[in-house]
């Protein structure tokens, strides 16, 4: 039986690609409430399988936009994964 979105993404194993631990897996999605975790940044969280297909400067751009933006209000504020290429026009690469 196929699977809908809801169902798919709650079965995915999400993972914090912001802090990889010394082992080369990725901690879990998300931040507690215990004092330990208050000082973390802000989680960028994708699935396992995206975050292993990512290279790490793609890693790296993706955590960095997440942590530029901040977080406003109560709710998390989200980022796409992946930047857009900037245009010729724009003076970057098409």
């Amino acid at each position: 039986m196929a699977k809908n979105g809801l169902d798919k993404w709650f079965a995915q194993k999400w993972v914090d690609i912001g802090s990889k631990k010394k082992d080369g897996s990725f901690s879990k999605c998300g931040r507690s409430k215990q004092k330990a975790d208050s000082k973390r940044k802000y989680p960028k969280c994708v699935p396992l399988a995206k975050a292993t297909r990512m290279s790490d400067s793609q890693r790296a751009s993706a955590v960095r936009r997440k942590r530029a933006a901040g977080n406003t209000g109560p709710k998390p504020t989200n980022v796409k994964t992946f930047a857009k290429r900037k245009s010729m026009s724009m003076g970057g690469l098409v």
